[in-house]
Order: structure tokens, then sequence, then C-alpha cells
């Protein structure tokens, strides 16, 4: 029910024009003056207000600046019986939506809260729609073959369209907002809101006006009356990502409107009702947060109706070929040389890789790569040097260029050799043999590598080290 608000000293005015409107759906308070209105405006938002431009003390043009201040998204219609076109022009100038001359015809007057009511309508949508289009810019990163995202598809095309609760796990980068996007997408909800938070983003007092929002003067800095995004979400989804940090005190006031679809604005006095899909995520071990006492078991279990695993990537190598083609295509132009794919042995190089920042660390890694690429292929020693951490950076960067300078090449084989020896053993959980066979090596050669660098990791394999000593017949010690 949209909520109006008419502004006029003349009582059978105001009266007349609450009677008509509420018959036509609408909730309408009425104010005698400027400063009732305002009192009014503060305790409550309101969809429009309809004002006299000419009233004792505060006057029409001045309670519609106010209005503005308060609550931007308030279209403000303007009454008049001094029509003139310095009034309408200063009005309009101001931010009024129109304006209606004294006497009127009661059609007029409907006819105009419905076209202005339906522009505000537009004007959100329009926002919300431009806010969908960049953000749905990485919902193709959705994508996989392996048996763990297929399950993951299957499972949001069968609850896509309920109005139940979802619980998205998954480590940091793995697509926990996607997932709740392509939710909303499918579900009868998705031409409504979708809007996002993130819980652990926002100190306590934030957070709370964010979720609830909040009225004028209810704390140090609230200087006008703010929706929350429950509020802004109605009919639509809220998507709280890493629900997991949320603060005991909110963890509350969620479970009241998980509970009772309702919830209160910050220094309101009145229940605000709505009708909200709730999808959440969460990189933590909820389960651990509830036996330790740091997140409410009862909300947990609401929030928990249906719950959904992300795999990390390290679970789904098979999907690394197709999200790279993907980001490849998606930032292959973006570079000073465009790009079109990779070169031989360069998937074999991230193939290998750990990906503990998951999908979001590999787009990162190839858009990083395409800036730093010289040639139509990005190639191993290319994604090798741009997955150099921190605090390898001032190890030598691997490149086909020769600088002006010259390089230390020993220094920069020998970095790259050790990389790929402990990514070889990472890859095979520890096994010596299969690292060697990875790396095209025989076991005794890849053995003497491990000692040149120090690395004690791995476990050996006997009866492949007895092979290699027959094959190459020798019993100990020695170079490759």
């Amino acid at each position: 029910m949209k909520k109006l608000l008419i502004v006029d000293d003349e009582k059978s005015m105001r009266e007349f024009l609450a009677i008509v409107l509420r018959k036509e759906g609408y909730y309408v308070a009425t104010a005698a003056d400027g400063e009732s209105a305002l009192r009014l405006l503060e305790q409550d938002i309101f969809d429009l207000v309809m004002t006299d431009m000419k009233m004792p003390g505060m006057d029409g043009l001045a309670l519609l600046r106010a209005i503005k201040q308060l609550s931007s998204r308030t279209v403000v219609l303007m009454i008049t019986a001094f029509a003139s076109t310095e009034n309408a022009v200063e009005a309009m100038k101001a931010g009024a939506y129109d304006y209606l001359t004294k006497p009127f015809q009661i059609d007029e007057v409907k006819l105009l809260i419905t076209k202005a009511l339906d522009h505000r309508n537009l004007e959100e949508e329009n926002r919300r729609l431009k806010e969908q289009f960049h953000q749905l810019e990485g919902f193709e990163q959705l994508i996989g073959r392996s048996a763990g995202m297929q399950r993951v598809l299957e499972l949001i095309n069968k609850v896509a369209d309920s109005n139940s609760n979802v619980l998205i796990f998954g480590e940091s980068g793995t697509g926990k907002e996607l997932v709740a996007r392509a939710l909303h997408s499918r579900s009868h909800r998705k031409d409504k809101p979708f809007v996002t938070i993130n819980c652990g983003a926002l100190p306590e007092p934030l957070l709370e006006s964010e979720l609830f929002g909040h009225m004028k003067g209810s704390f140090t800095g609230a200087v006008s009356n703010k929706e929350g995004l429950f509020e802004v979400a109605h009919e639509g989804t809220i998507f709280l990502d890493e629900v997991g940090d949320t603060p005991s005190s909110i963890q509350v006031k969620l479970l009241r409107v998980l509970q009772e679809k309702e919830f209160r604005r910050i220094g309101g006095t009145k229940d605000i009702r709505v009708d909200v899909r709730v999808i959440a995520a969460t990189n933590k071990d909820l389960e651990k947060a509830v036996a330790d006492g740091a997140f409410r078991e009862d909300l947990y279990y609401r929030l928990d109706v249906i719950p959904i695993h992300l795999p990390p990537l390290r679970e789904r190598r098979d999907d690394i070929p197709m999200l790279v083609d993907h980001f490849v295509a998606k930032y292959g132009r973006t570079g000073a040389m465009p790009v079109t794919g990779l070169a031989p042995g360069a998937l074999q190089v991230l193939a290998a890789q750990e990906w503990r920042g998951n999908v979001r660390e590999l787009e990162h890694l190839i858009e990083r790569a395409v800036t730093l690429a010289t040639g139509p292929l990005l190639t191993p020693d290319l994604l090798t040097a741009c997955l150099q951490r921190p605090d390898s950076a001032a190890a030598p960067i691997i490149s086909d260029h020769l600088p002006p300078d010259g390089i230390d090449l020993e220094a920069m084989v020998s970095q790259l050799e050790r990389k790929l020896l402990l990514q070889a053993l990472d890859r095979t959980g520890g096994v010596k043999k299969r690292a060697a066979q990875l790396l095209g090596l025989n076991f005794r050669s890849f053995r003497y590598r491990l000692e040149k660098y120090g690395i004690k990791r791995g476990r050996d394999d006997g009866e492949a080290d007895e092979e290699e000593s027959a094959s190459n017949g020798v019993s100990g010690g020695g170079f490759p």
C-alpha cells in the first residue's frame, strides 16, 4: 500500500482528499502545516506528498526543500491557487514532480498521483536494471562440467522458484554471490529487487542501519530518513554475504525478520512487514560457530533450510579450461596486445596451482597476464611470473624478453625449478614418484633436485627408487 501525505491549511480540503484517496487504496495521512508534516515525515517514509504552496509559517516550497533533504525518494506534488510560471518553475527546480492549480477536478488529482507514482517506480526499476546489468557481468562464471558443479547447477534449478531460505557454503572466491543471483533470476521474484550486503564488511551500527533503515535524528549522523535493505528488497531477494560474521545483537533482529516477516527501523515506532526471500552465504563452519556460541543456533536453522555447498576450484580442476577460455574472451582485448588463447604448456601451469582464492584468483590472474602479454598467446613463463606472491616479489620475473640491463639467468631458472617441484608435490599429495612423472623426470633426478633446494617434503617410494637404480646402473649418490 502506497503511503501518501496531504498537507493543506484548509481542513475541508485535507479531509476531502483523504477520503477520496483512501477509497483508491492508498494509506493517507494529513497535516495542517509544514511543521506538522515534517514531524510525520521524520517518523515514517512516504511515497508521495501533496502540499499546498501557500501556507502560514513554512510554505510549500520550504517544505519541498526539506522533504528532498529528508527523503529524496519521496515524490512531491504542489497545489496552488496562484498559478504562475514563476511558481511552477521554482517548484520544479526544487524537485517537485508537478503541480495542480485550484480549483481542480478530482479525476485530475487521481491521474496525476498515478503518473507520479508510476514515474517513481520506473526510475527505481531503471536504477535496479542498471545495477543488475553491471552485477550480472560475471554471471557466466557459474559454469563447469565437473561433477561437483553439475550437482550445484541441478540443485539451483530445483529450488530456485521456492520461497525457502538458502544457505550457501563455500570458500572465498568460489562464486557464492553468482549462485544467489542464479537463484533469484530463475525465480518468480526475478523482476523484483535483488539486494546484497556483506555482513562482515561493516561495523555493527552501520550494518544495522543498512539492513533495517533509520529515522532522522535516531543517532549522530542520521540526517535523513533511510529505508533499510529489507524494505528495498520487498517482494524480491536479499543476499546476506558472510552471514557468519554478523554481530550477535543483529543476529537477534535477523531472526525476527525470518520468523515474523517484520522489523522496525532504528529510531522508528512502527513495525514494517516485508515479503523477502533470504539467501545467505558463509565461508565459515557455522555448526562449529554454533557450538562455540558465536552464532545463534535458532538463526542457523532458520537460514539453513536449503544448503548449497560450492566446491573449491582445486576440487573441480576439469572446469579450469572452460573458465580460462571465458576469462581470455572477457579480457583478451583489454591489454596493449590482443590475446586469443594459451600457448602449449600454459594450461598445465594453471592446472598445477592450488587456487586458494578459487575462481576469483584465476580470473585476476588471467586479467593480469593479458595486461602484461606481449603476444597473442599467454605463455607458461608469463603465467608463472604472474603467479608470484608478494613475498617473492624480489625474485626475478620470468619473461621471454631480455631486459636492457640483462638478467640473472641462473637465479631465474632456479626460482622456476623450485616452484615447479613444490607444485608437483602438492599436486600428487607428496608422492615423489608421481611428482617426478608430472615433471618428466626419473625418480633419482627428481630426488636430487629436492636435495639441491633443501626441500624435505613428500614421501619416498622405495619400489620406484630400486627401479630407477637398476635402470641407471648406479647404487647410490651421483648426479642425474
